[in-house]
């Protein structure tokens, strides 16, 4: 009973905040007459609130610039667990911008959507890429491909650092910085998940949607943790692959760390 009326709430919650804060992004986006980065983390805090997501900061988002976070990858969830604490936006599969609601919503993240395959992708995104990059915007980046059962990091694909490949080739930029960011989900009910109790965050392979964020919603109280790692130099000529097994070194160390001393559950969700 608990559950179900937890579930009712964040429902509530999240629709009513959408509805409120959506028009005023939309606003925002024509005009700039207010920041769009406060609209998104007001709207992020929320639906950490209303999934009951208490969210602790390891390290700092780094003010190098231009700037490529890449990142481990473990539910639809990490969207507003970053989106909380941090002004970036996302690079996605470009099959993400067709999915109902989901779309929409990624469309006002500002998310970049790229092809599966990165050589078939248009110089119009690349061209997105390097201006996004230029203007001092941080990307992050979903290095795995896919998502993980949050216990271990997958191998991070190399062709996705085609992102920041291409933007250096646009020569709108001379550099890059990658930034490691490790998101760990930690605790439930104040108590360390464990290796089978990170399932209840983790989204895998085909799982429907909507019970998973049921589940999620009725569960609450969940512990997260981002670790930010220290920023890496990717320059025109550097070697993709050793940036990419660089970058998935750093966070899969953090995860470890991060999973063998879960914070403790002082704060109030965030």
């Amino acid at each position: 009973m608990i559950g179900s009326i937890r579930l009712v709430v964040a429902l509530g919650s999240v629709v009513a905040s959408t509805l409120v804060l959506v028009p005023l992004q939309l606003i925002a986006m024509k005009t700039k007459l207010w920041s769009e980065w406060r609209v998104l983390r007001l709207w992020h805090r929320g639906n950490c609130r209303a999934l009951g997501f208490r969210v602790h900061q390891k390290g700092e988002l780094t003010a190098r610039r231009p700037l490529v976070v890449a990142a481990n990858h473990v539910s639809w969830t990490d969207i507003s667990v970053i989106g909380s604490h941090c002004e970036v936006s996302f690079i996605a599969k470009a099959d993400m911008a067709t999915w109902p609601v989901m779309g929409w919503l990624a469309r006002l993240q500002r998310t970049i959507f790229i092809e599966r395959e990165l050589r078939r992708t248009s110089g119009k995104q690349a061209g997105e890429i390097a201006r996004r990059l230029a203007a001092g915007e941080a990307v992050v980046l979903f290095a795995e491909g896919t998502t993980g059962d949050g216990n271990l990091v997958l191998p991070f694909k190399s062709t996705l650092f085609g992102a920041a490949t291409m933007a250096l080739q646009e020569g709108a930029i001379d550099k890059v910085y990658i930034q490691p960011l490790t998101i760990a989900y930690t605790r439930i009910q104040g108590m360390p998940m464990g290796r089978r109790g990170r399932s209840l965050a983790a989204w895998i392979g085909d799982t429907e949607l909507a019970p998973h964020a049921a589940a999620l919603l009725k569960e609450g109280a969940v512990d997260v943790e981002l670790h930010f790692g220290e920023p890496i130099e990717f320059l025109p000529g550097d070697s993709r692959k050793e940036a990419t097994r660089r970058a998935e070194a750093d966070v899969r160390a953090m995860l470890e760390t991060a999973l063998a001393r879960p914070e403790p559950s002082k704060r109030r969700p965030a």
